[in-house]
């Protein structure tokens, strides 16, 4: 994709959505980091229904910890990997408690060194909780950015590297919003949603889906 039509294409969807977050529920930096990391393989919806009960009655670093892998594992039973994600959210209160003071490090390294959080997580932590200009690539950011052209690139890493250099520095802290959103609702993976797409004229993806009907 050229240059004067990236950035064109991020203006329209700033234009559309200028306050993009995550559709996950959150209060602070710590249930956010929770939240991302039983939202491998799940929804959004069906963590925010564990979590509402779980944040209430465990709000801490502290609290999480006490209820053990056991305990924690009755509120995100209905969460895919429960068990394993259960297992890695107790060591990673316990890390946070014993290292960090309770809280959650604004940094990379750091981040990448709790059970259950690799590259994307730590992205989204930095980006999301902390306002730095990464952009974490999941499914969707993967392949909006393969299609549309934006950034194409065989692994996540390859990805997120061109996007950071493509991605003009004003939009950059909230890219990683807007094209999961666009990606979740209208460039989706079976059936993008070509004639409602504010930027399918700028987008390289030929054989672009017809009008319904």
């Amino acid at each position: 994709m050229k240059r004067e039509h990236i950035q064109e294409f991020f203006r329209r969807l700033r234009e559309a959505n200028p306050q993009p977050t995550t559709e996950l529920n959150y209060r602070n930096p710590f249930e956010l980091l929770i939240a991302v990391i039983l939202s491998a393989q799940a929804t959004d919806v069906g963590v925010n229904r564990a979590t509402e009960k779980l944040f209430r009655d465990a709000p801490t670093p502290e609290q999480m910890l006490a209820l053990g892998v056991d305990g924690l594992s009755e509120y995100i039973r209905t969460i895919g990997l429960y068990n394993s994600k259960a297992r890695n959210i107790i060591a990673t209160c316990r890390i946070l408690t014993e290292e960090h003071g309770s809280a959650v490090p604004a940094d990379r390294e750091a981040l990448e060194k709790l059970p259950g959080v690799g590259r994307k997580t730590a992205n989204v932590i930095l980006n999301t909780a902390f306002g730095e200009p990464t952009i974490a690539v999941d499914t969707h950011i993967f392949r909006v950015s393969n299609r549309t052209g934006l950034a194409r690139g065989k692994t996540p890493l390859e990805v997120e590297r061109k996007l950071l250099r493509a991605v003009p520095p004003e939009y950059r802290r909230d890219a990683h919003h807007w094209l999961i959103l666009h990606g979740r609702y209208v460039c989706k993976a079976r059936k993008p949603d070509c004639p409602q797409c504010m930027v399918a004229d700028l987008c390289t993806w030929r054989p672009k889906t017809p009008p319904a009907g």
